[in-house]
């Protein structure tokens, strides 16, 4: 027998269950159901993310969804909480930190005019005074940097866990069921099937599936410009620590860095084929992050690699930024994925956005549009350059 709810949401992470508790706390009176496949969280985007949240980014939407990201980060802990219990997070505010040279540190300058235009509290940091921030940092080819003190790190795996609990607590309704396909009709979406053959009711679908998500709307005829990148974190220690707290830092060659408590996590983009591979790989850290760490941060030279893991990013093929709001050919389907790294730190923005869609009609508090499916159509494209 088919069951009946208002809302489904596929997909029971950050950004699914951002959503989830933005339209219940904003005052949604109506069912609000959420499937998620991988009950234990294990294969999620999420909680394999470095956990970097910033504000350096170059576009103005970019740049607006990461200051109203941040300043719910500030006080998640409190709002988040439940029964009396807090949301820890652990949100380190040390820092994001972009390095240059040769020509990139005029970019950086630009980037920073644009940032200051929308109260980010960026600095312009010339080449010697990058010590102060990272004294052990070998400047030699470097030009300077672009730095924002009040960005920082945190865990990301407790953020989808607060805002889990919280939903939970509003009254969303947590199936932990795959879903095999979105139901549709002449007038739109109809609910979802799950791959125990349930049916399920709704006019209104959010295809937050992260990886996934592509495959459920190509089987409805609407294929996403998304496809899976494997993307691998190693943690590793150093026997000479260092002066300071590192910030989240990039080095020019897409090589970031950061301490995990008196570990220090790195990663880098590298060239992959598409596809989903939970798999990491020591040789990633000896052959391409190795030489580029020690050559940057001579502590690093002598690091014992302890672990490692390899998350998957849902990669936008067209322009690498998130695809939010209803689909232009599909009433009542909405879509949140796309994001290509930068879930975890955009959720509260889409959550927020996605539900006053969902109960307004239109954004109130941050205007989302920029990000509409119908932008690749229509060549307007959002070009982020801050890509890491």
């Amino acid at each position: 027998m088919a069951k009946q709810t208002d809302v489904i949401i596929i997909g029971g992470g950050v950004i699914g269950s951002s959503i989830a508790y933005n339209l219940l706390n904003d005052g949604y009176t109506g069912e609000v159901t959420v499937f998620e496949k991988d009950k234990g969280y294990e294969f999620a985007s999420t909680p394999r993310s470095a956990g970097g949240i910033r504000q350096l980014f170059t576009t103005a939407i970019n740049i607006q969804i990461s200051r109203y990201s941040l300043s719910k980060y500030k006080t998640f802990e409190e709002d988040m909480k439940v029964d009396g219990d807090k949301a820890t997070i652990d949100f380190q505010d040390r820092g994001y930190l972009f390095l240059s040279k040769d020509g990139s540190f005029q970019e950086l300058k630009k980037q920073h005019l644009l940032q200051r235009q929308y109260q980010v509290p960026s600095q312009i940091v010339e080449k010697k005074n990058l010590l102060s921030i990272i004294p052990e940092l070998n400047i030699t080819d470097l030009q300077g940097g672009l730095y924002c003190a009040e960005d920082g790190y945190l865990d990301p795996y407790s953020v989808m866990q607060g805002y889990i609990r919280k939903a939970k607590q509003l009254g969303a309704r947590y199936h932990y069921k795959e879903v095999k396909t979105i139901l549709t009709g002449r007038n739109g979406v109809k609910g979802v099937q799950t791959t125990d053959n349930e049916i399920h009711h709704a006019t209104v679908v959010i295809n937050c599936a992260g990886p996934w998500g592509p495959a459920l709307s190509g089987k409805i005829g609407l294929p996403l410009p998304v496809v899976p990148l494997k993307r691998q974190i190693i943690q590793f220690d150093i026997a000479d620590p260092l002066e300071k707290d590192l910030p989240l830092t990039v080095d020019p060659t897409g090589v970031y860095f950061r301490h995990e408590g008196k570990h220090v996590l790195a990663g880098f983009s590298e060239k992959v084929e598409p596809g989903i591979n939970f798999k990491w790989k020591r040789s990633f850290f000896i052959e391409q992050l190795w030489p580029i760490l020690a050559n940057r941060v001579p502590n690093f030279s002598q690091a014992k690699v302890k672990g490692g893991w390899a998350g998957i990013y849902s990669h936008n093929t067209i322009d690498q930024n998130a695809i939010i709001g209803v689909h232009p050919d599909m009433a009542g389907y909405y879509l949140a994925n796309g994001f290509s790294g930068h879930g975890m730190q955009q959720a509260p923005a889409v959550g927020k956005g996605i539900a006053e869609l969902i109960i307004t009609g239109s954004y109130q508090t941050l205007d989302l549009t920029p990000l509409r499916f119908s932008r690749f159509k229509e060549n307007d494209l959002i070009i982020e350059e801050a890509i890491v």
